[in-house]
C-alpha cells in the first residue's frame, strides 16, 4: 500500500493494500475502496464505495452531503463502479431522502473536470460527462451517453443510452435513446450515427434508428400515431422498440423544438 504521510484516513475506512493514496487526501467515514484504486492528491471522500481500478484526481469530492434542503443527515451513500476516471473538481453527492438512499455510477465512466452528479442519480456504464456537465437530483443517464461541456439537466429527467448532447445545451425534458441533441432547450437532431458506429451498431440497425427518428421529428402526425407506426413496422427491432418504450414511459415529455413539445399525455 502506498499512502502519503499527509493523507488522513478514517479508522473505519476500508483501504486495500493495492490502493495508492496521494498527498493531502482525506478519506472520511464509511468509505470502502476496491482493489487498485488510485487517489492522486487533495481529494475528499466520505460515505461512498469506489470500484476496482478507479482513478480520482485532485480536488474531487465524492460522497459528500446532497445539496438538498430536505436532507437531515440520514445515512446515505454514493457508489462508484469499476475503472472510472474522475477528474479534477468533480463532485458526486450521496443520496438524499430516506435512510439507505444512494447515488450510483456504473463502470468505465469518465467525469471531466468540474462535472457534477447530484443526489439519487443513476449513471450507467461508460457514460462520459465533459467539463462542467451538471445533472440535477434523481436523473438517470443511460449507458454510453455523452454529455457535452457546460450542459445542464433538470432534476428527474432521463437521458437514454448512447445519446450525445452538444456543449452549452440545457434539458428539462427526457432525451430518448440513440439521439443527438443540441441547444437550450435541447432539441433533437436525429440519431447519434457516429457514436452508434463506434459502438458497433450494424448498418441495418442504424438505418432503422434513423428512419424512426425521421418519423418522430416529422411533425406530420401526433406522437401517439408515430408510436403506433413504429410498433407496427419495427416490432422485431429491439433498438427502435427501446425508443418506443422510452417515449411511452416518459413522465416529463420529449422536446423536439419550440413548436413541438411532446408531452407524455399525447402518447
Amino acid at each position: 500500500m502506498a499512502i502519503h504521510k499527509t493523507a488522513i484516513i478514517s479508522e473505519n475506512a476500508v483501504v486495500p493494500q493495492s490502493c495508492e493514496i496521494g498527498p493531502n487526501v482525506i478519506i472520511g467515514e464509511d468509505v470502502v475502496l476496491g482493489e487498485n484504486v488510485k487517489i492522486i492528491a487533495n481529494a475528499y471522500l466520505e460515505y461512498c464505495e469506489i470500484g476496482d481500478g478507479t482513478i480520482i484526481y485532485p480536488f474531487a469530492s465524492i460522497g459528500t452531503a446532497p445539496q438538498d434542503l430536505s436532507y437531515k443527515g440520514q445515512k446515505t451513500k454514493a457508489i462508484i463502479g469499476k475503472n472510472c476516471i474522475i477528474k479534477e473538481y468533480v463532485t458526486i453527492n450521496r443520496g438524499a431522502g430516506e435512510e439507505g438512499s444512494i447515488t450510483k455510477v456504473g463502470d468505465k465512466c469518465m467525469f471531466m473536470a468540474s462535472s457534477h452528479v447530484a443526489h439519487n442519480c443513476v449513471v450507467e456504464d461508460e457514460a462520459i460527462f465533459a467539463n462542467l456537465a451538471t445533472i440535477g437530483g434523481h436523473c438517470h443517464v443511460g449507458k454510453g451517453a455523452f454529455l457535452g461541456g457546460m450542459s445542464v439537466y433538470h432534476q428527474n429527467i432521463r437521458i437514454g443510452e448512447y445519446v450525445i448532447v452538444s456543449g452549452f445545451s440545457a434539458a428539462r425534458m427526457d432525451i430518448p435513446p440513440f439521439a443527438k441533441v443540441a441547444s437550450a432547450p435541447a432539441v433533437l437532431h436525429g440519431p447519434n450515427v457516429i457514436g452508434l458506429k463506434r459502438r458497433g451498431f450494424s448498418s441495418e440497425e442504424i438505418k432503422n434508428i434513423r428512419e424512426a427518428y425521421k418519423l418522430i421529428e416529422s411533425r406530420k402526425t401526433t406522437l401517439s400515431n408515430v408510436v403506433k407506426m413504429l410498433e407496427e413496422k419495427y416490432s422485431d427491432d429491439k433498438n427502435v422498440m427501446r425508443i418506443v418504450e422510452f417515449i411511452k414511459t416518459s413522465k416529463r415529455g420529449i422536446y423536439l423544438g419550440r413548436l413541438n413539445t411532446l408531452q407524455n399525455d399525447e402518447v
